[in-house]
């Protein structure tokens, strides 16, 4: 295949995102044929040693992307040091090993809904860099009877850590025993930010599921079931914006 960025060859085999492959390489993580590789390095994979934390980089033999219905209290990482459920742990042996898959983007322990799991650098790169702004729709319910003016002001945009927020799409859908269901659809996925938004507007999430990831629907998938998602389905997340 030739020589190529280590960054680009990291993403390639699932390990991370490019921009966190950077970080590795600059702290000396990164070794090509036994010296240490620096931020700018380009390798083979064909002919070159290239090794991660001590362990060789292997390169898929071909791209796979998952769509999983994450249950709460599963961590959105491929493992866990205090020995907690991940949701790779959710995959049959043979897609845990040596597939290089991957979460696509979080959600946090609390929640729950549509994660992809992709070994597919490229996609994983154009579904988490703020400039491609990506719909996820979220169904959340919240304590209280958020006023009209609550909810404008959510729509608007509420500023966190001293940011602007973008624009929500959001509507109310339901009323029950003192909690109200709206439904949110995002463009862009900051710590937290539905469960930190709600609570500065003074009505805490009580449950929040992301129930689309741009085109692609949980529709009857169970929680803690995955699907594999053909490339027809994913390609329009992945084109240029």
């Amino acid at each position: 295949m030739g020589a190529e960025r280590l960054q680009k060859l990291m993403a390639a085999a699932g390990l991370c995102s490019r921009r966190q492959a950077e970080t590795w390489l600059n702290e000396g993580r990164v070794r090509v044929n036994g010296d240490l590789a620096r931020l700018g390095d380009r390798a083979d994979p064909g002919c070159d040693r290239i090794s991660v934390d001590g362990q060789p980089l292997v390169l898929p033999a071909t791209n796979l992307t998952l769509l999983l219905h994450k249950p709460p209290g599963v961590l959105c990482t491929c493992r866990d040091t205090h020995g907690r459920s991940t949701v790779l742990d959710l995959l049959p042996p043979q897609l845990r090993e040596g597939r290089g898959l991957h979460p696509v983007g979080r959600l946090d322990a609390d929640s729950r809904g549509a994660l992809l799991l992709s070994n597919d650098g490229n996609l994983t790169l154009r579904l988490t860099h703020p400039r491609y702004g990506h719909r996820k729709t979220y169904r959340v319910w919240v304590e209280g009877w958020p006023r009209h003016a609550t909810l404008e002001r959510w729509r608007a945009g509420v500023p966190l850590d001293g940011l602007p927020s973008r624009t929500v799409d959001l509507q109310r859908l339901h009323h029950h025993r003192g909690c109200t269901l709206l439904e949110l659809v995002l463009r862009e996925g900051r710590n937290r930010q539905i469960r930190r938004t709600a609570e500065i507007l003074g009505h805490p999430v009580r449950d929040l599921q992301r129930v689309a990831i741009g085109p692609l629907h949980l529709k009857d998938l169970p929680e803690g079931a995955w699907r594999e998602v053909e490339p027809r389905e994913w390609g329009p997340l992945a084109a240029a914006p």
